[in-house]
């Protein structure tokens, strides 16, 4: 009797010897694990594949990205209105703009010495005297500048501003009778001295001959 039978218990069949029986894997289990195996491989492949063209369209940027970007920089310039320069503008001579210059600081023949500043330069001077009470000490920008709006755009108000740099500049449509013919320069607790000559000599032909716009598409 074998050691690997059980005392008491015999039988037709007994297991004798010292080898155990070997067990076999099923076949069907085996190619299971070796589907599966695979599965995951192409699984990963693919993965690193989609990965590497991602990068490349971020570092390189894919064609079709690159000529969609180009069309619609063509089509925005296309669409865009051509660039010409500018016309030379028409201002009138200081001989023919009439200037009343106001002082509204505390500073005694202020207005005197300025408007006749001013007359060496060209201008027609009217009143000379101290701001209106309305304007008298409320005035902080180096001048306050005057007119219609007529004034305004035919470019009196402009010249004018030529020769006080960061001067403000207003109009008022009820100027009547002489007063819509002139405009008021009101000096400020700013005010120090005109522009230099040159400065404004400068100044001017730069509001006389405007350049060209930037274009878009540059």
């Amino acid at each position: 009797m074998s050691m690997l039978t059980p005392p008491g218990m015999g039988g037709k069949y007994r297991i004798t010897g010292s080898r155990y029986p070997r067990m076999r894997r099923s076949k069907g289990r085996r190619r299971f694990l070796l589907g599966t195996a695979a599965t995951a491989v192409v699984l990963a492949l693919a993965l690193v594949g989609w990965g590497v063209v991602q990068l490349v369209d971020v570092f390189t940027g894919s064609d079709t990205s690159r000529a969609t970007a180009g069309r619609s920089s063509d089509q925005d310039c296309k669409a865009s209105v051509p660039v010409a320069d500018a016309e030379p503008l028409k201002l009138p001579d200081p001989a023919a703009i009439t200037v009343n210059v106001y002082n509204a600081t505390d500073r005694t023949g202020l207005a005197k010495d300025t408007a006749e500043q001013l007359e060496k330069r060209g201008f027609r001077i009217g009143a000379v005297d101290n701001a209106p009470e309305e304007l008298d000490k409320k005035v902080k920008a180096p001048g306050l500048l005057l007119g219609t709006p007529k004034s305004e755009r035919d470019g009196a108000l402009a010249v004018l501003g030529a020769h006080l740099a960061k001067a403000e500049t207003k109009t008022d449509r009820a100027r009547e009778g002489d007063a819509a013919k002139s405009v008021d320069l009101v000096l400020g607790d700013g005010y120090r001295k005109l522009t230099a000559p040159a400065a404004a000599a400068r100044a001017l032909t730069a509001l006389a001959n405007p350049g060209p716009s930037a274009s878009p598409c540059e």
